[in-house]
């Protein structure tokens, strides 16, 4: 049934569904990175070693793969409601399933099936803010959802400790599994398209349709695959997605191994590298919503974010060769922050590029390519650790790769032209 709504009064509505997508990528991130937190441990619980976790956490970058461009195409055919409402379902059951593993292989069986549901979330939450904000907000908005990745690997090393002492490791990923459950009940309550929903004033929703009109209908892949656009933003989540999910898996192994840290011990460290995150997600939205504001170009606004972003990379290089825990700790969480900055506006291009009919299509082949370059180097950093006992070349390249991925968005997409596809 249409909902009916919509006075005169001042709303701002579209900032409870901004928190609501927050919250939704706060629990992705911890279900995920229960394991991550945890693998010091479960290597002498379940008896693995690097290359068998490679393996583990690739088979949920596989998977997410698959999800990711699979999960765009049907949200943008189901909707932001049903569509999302499907997705947590399915995550949130898959999260708990690591609790009845026994060996890597059960476990890599238990991360496939979850990185099958979690992959629909960004498409899902970049779809409903083209839907709910206005192109000179996005990057705001996005930024503040994509934060929640950091508030949800912030959460894990303060809760993960106290489950796994209480209920034990396996209590651990029922207990935060469960937690999509919840959140499920509050989007089925809460959330509506704009121009049906009842809290919505016709000022909102004058701000939020103040753009150009848009073709709102699901476009083909075919169409899409074709476009250089298309592949700007795929080929710059290849290249960059892999570092953020190389922090994810394999940060708390790291700091525990090369500075003898217990799961206590590491809380701290953890906490204030996704802490820092935090301020660059939400800051390089900022940035470019920013100089929106004054007039600069789409096109000025995010790629001068990104090159900023780009930058604030690079002297993670010298990580491996500080002996100083929180210089450490600190190059990694710059790192991290830049990463999340620029995330927030390389997430913003498909909806500055294409209709909102096509905007979770893209971004699902775009997480596709993300995740296929997180699956090809988690299996790599299994080797190179097993093999070297260094991290050396890994932290060159996540130095390295965001000002490789800026130069080949710019090459592929100068302007930032709207992608013809009619």
């Amino acid at each position: 049934m249409k909902i009916t709504g919509g006075t005169s009064r001042r709303s701002n509505f579209r900032w409870v569904i901004c928190a609501l997508l927050f919250f939704a990528t706060v629990i992705a991130y911890m279900d995920r990175g229960v394991i991550g937190y945890l693998e010091k441990f479960l290597e002498t619980a379940i008896g693995w070693n690097s290359i068998q976790y490679g393996y583990i956490t690739a088979a949920f970058q596989a998977a997410y793969g698959i999800g990711f461009l699979c999960a765009g195409r049907l949200t943008d055919y189901l909707g932001t409601r049903k569509g999302f409402a499907v997705a947590i379902s399915i995550w949130s059951v898959a999260a708990m399933l690591p609790g009845a593993a026994y060996s890597a292989l059960t476990f890599g069986i238990a991360m496939f099936i979850l990185g099958l549901g979690e992959a629909a979330n960004f498409p899902a939450c970049i779809k409903t803010v083209a839907e709910w904000f206005p192109s000179k907000e996005r990057a705001l908005a996005t930024g503040i959802f994509n934060s929640g990745a950091n508030i949800g690997n912030i959460v894990v090393p303060l809760v993960v400790p106290f489950l796994t002492l209480t209920l034990g490791w396996r209590g651990a990923f029922i207990g935060t599994g469960a937690l999509g459950l919840v959140w499920l009940t509050f989007w089925l309550v809460l959330y509506a398209k704009p121009h049906e929903h009842p809290r919505v004033s016709s000022r909102e929703l004058a701000l939020i349709q103040g753009d150009r009109p848009e073709h709102t209908e699901s476009v083909p892949w075919v169409r899409l695959l074709g476009q250089k656009q298309t592949w700007a933003f795929a080929i710059g989540k290849f290249l960059t997605d892999a570092i953020w999910w190389f922090y994810i898996f394999w940060l708390p192994r790291y700091l525990q191994g090369t500075f003898h840290l217990n799961l206590r011990q590491s809380q701290k460290p953890v906490i204030v590298v996704y802490a820092l995150s935090i301020a660059g997600s939400v800051g390089g939205g900022w940035i470019s919503s920013v100089l929106l504001r004054h007039g600069k170009s789409a096109n000025f606004a995010r790629k001068t974010a990104l090159l900023t972003c780009a930058l604030a990379v690079v002297p993670v290089v010298y990580a491996p060769y500080a002996h100083t825990l929180w210089l450490v700790v600190g190059l990694i969480g710059l790192a991290a922050a830049a990463h999340q900055g620029w995330s927030a506006n390389l997430f913003t291009l498909p909806s500055d590029m294409f209709p909102k009919g096509a905007v979770a299509s893209v971004v699902g082949i775009g997480g596709m390519m993300g995740a296929l370059g997180g699956f090809l180097l988690q299996v790599a950093t299994g080797y190179i650790v097993a093999w070297t006992d260094s991290y050396v070349p890994l932290f060159l390249l996540a130095s390295s790769a965001y000002l490789v991925a800026l130069g080949v968005i710019h090459l592929l997409a100068p302007q930032l032209a709207p992608a013809r596809i009619e």
